[in-house]
């Protein structure tokens, strides 16, 4: 069932009291006998699915700095255990949301699911965070990681332009919004073989690396517990490094009404995706450790660079291309994933009513898609990205955290609830620890800018009163709002979904 808000939206043609909608005409729809359907349509095979997954998860970390965890465990035995370790809690995190994907079958993911339990205010706060700071600010990062590995073959013996680094970032990301807004199909299928790449990208470093170990190379692994202490502070920040490289397990449950037969889809989806990413990331951390010691690892700008040219000779030049491709597949799946965010969210009633819209051709959510690029845009070429999303990192795990304790309050709550698939309560209690003890190492390793970042979260509490709650907005304010959603419908060729009343 959708809830919506007993309230007006921003629109005229939002949801109004009683959850009726009055929305603009469909323009371009068509009602003839056999027309199609203006729907998102089911295209998330398991392969798409994994490709979803794994696609977003393995971005540009593992192959330049994973020595965060490092730094902060102090040895090799250690570090490589806490690698393992987050990916096991990453993997009870993704089951809980296999759980609550497959009895709530609606797309959103976090927004979704607090909507559910929490109520549409804590579900608003979530989605206006995202859409203004964290999901602009995140896909600028790794955005530029993309257009400086494309360029390092091109500049090896000097320094590459931060401009051009920013020209060339911008046409990356104004190419992911093209192909996500053209065809959900390409979309999924490039995704598929940009997967392909980065998964062949951890192979060129784990199988040589395996070939040292057959060769006796295992000297940096004598007394690997050995070396400088963990300290109490140094590591819990490890496992905040580790749980930060596995983020994006989470992106499937965003487009759950695109998936098809979710109840198995799903779970099978993210055990084989976990497990295939926990084991790459554990085995090409011992492939950097056949070759590279600790300090030398720690040394390194860019850790797959210095190995390949270790080991591979001339080949390493390929090696910043593949990065740069596994860059691409983060954008891609990153943008295909949020934007069900961003048109769920003005489904129910919590963004403007053109951002639940679909193409009536492509049948592509092309409003939720491109809203996306000029605050990206913004975001690449002013301000400090990186202070941003420190300022907001609590926020990701306090909202997941407080999804996952969600799955607990419906078991209780809603015991008769249909449940396909169903952990074990101990999995989501596990992790929602877990997320609970980040939110607080947040606040007691940098207050400051937890503070800053917790007052940010917090304007979206007078934004939805002002927004959401305030029915007694101006006739003025009514009417342009109306006359700005049927001038962009026009525009765009976008129509409300025709089935949305039956979700």
């Amino acid at each position: 069932m959708v809830r919506k808000p007993a309230v007006a939206t921003l629109s005229r043609g939002g949801y109004l009291a009683g959850g009726v909608r009055a929305g603009p005409a469909r323009a371009g729809a068509r009602d003839g006998p056999g027309a199609e359907q203006v729907v998102l349509k089911k295209k998330i095979t398991l392969l798409r699915g994994v490709s979803i997954i794994i696609g977003t998860v393995i971005g540009a970390g593992i192959f330049i700095s994973p020595r965060g965890v490092l730094q902060n465990t102090g040895s090799v035995g250690l570090s490589l255990a806490v690698w393992t370790v987050c990916g096991l809690l990453s993997l009870f995190g993704a089951l809980s949301y296999a759980e609550l994907g497959t009895s709530i079958k609606k797309s959103g993911g976090h927004y979704t699911y607090i909507l559910e339990v929490f109520g549409p205010l804590l579900a608003f706060v979530r989605v206006w965070v995202e859409l203004l700071v964290i999901r602009p600010a995140s896909t600028a990062v790794i955005s530029l990681a993309f257009g400086r590995y494309i360029l390092e073959p091109f500049f090896i013996q000097c320094e590459i332009p931060e401009l051009a680094i920013k020209l060339i970032t911008a046409v990356g990301i104004t190419a992911v919004m093209v192909i996500n807004s053209m065809s959900v199909s390409w979309s999924a299928r490039i995704q598929i073989v940009l997967t392909f790449c980065k998964l062949t990208a951890i192979l060129i470093i784990i199988v040589p690396g395996v070939m040292q170990l057959i060769k006796g190379q295992t000297q940096h692994f004598k007394d690997a517990f050995s070396g400088r202490e963990a300290s109490i502070m140094g590591l819990p920040l490890a496992f905040y490094y580790g749980m930060y490289a596995y983020a994006g397990w989470f992106y499937l449950n965003f487009v759950t009404e695109e998936v098809e037969n979710p109840e198995r889809t799903i779970p099978v989806a993210i055990c084989i995706s976990m497990g295939v990413v926990t084991v790459g990331y554990v085995l090409t951390n011992v492939a950097y450790f056949t070759t590279m010691s600790a300090q030398d690892l720690l040394l390194s700008r860019a850790v797959a660079v210095t190995f390949s040219e270790r080991l591979l000779g001339n080949f390493s030049l390929a090696v910043p291309i593949f990065v740069a491709l596994s860059c691409f597949g983060s954008m891609n799946g990153g943008v295909f994933a949020v934007s069900r965010l961003f048109y769920v969210a003005s489904r129910e009633g919590h963004l403007p009513e053109i951002l639940s819209m679909i193409h009536v051709r492509k049948h592509t959510p092309l409003p939720a898609v491109i809203v996306l690029h000029p605050l990206t845009i913004i975001m690449l070429f002013s301000g400090d990205l990186y202070s941003l999303l420190n300022f907001l990192s609590f926020a990701r795990w306090l909202f997941i955290g407080l999804a996952v304790a969600g799955l607990i309050y419906l078991r209780y709550k809603r015991p008769d609830m249909h449940r396909p698939f169903k952990v074990p309560l101990f999995i989501p209690a596990l992790f929602s620890f877990t997320c609970l003890f980040m939110v607080v190492l947040s606040l007691y390793s940098d207050p400051f800018s937890t503070g800053i970042g917790f007052l940010i979260t917090l304007t979206g509490v007078p934004a939805y009163y002002l927004f959401i709650i305030w029915d007694n907005k101006p006739g003025w304010f009514r009417r342009a709002s109306d006359r700005i959603t049927r001038t962009l419908q026009i525009i765009l060729e976008v129509v409300p979904e025709e089935d949305s009343q039956k979700l």
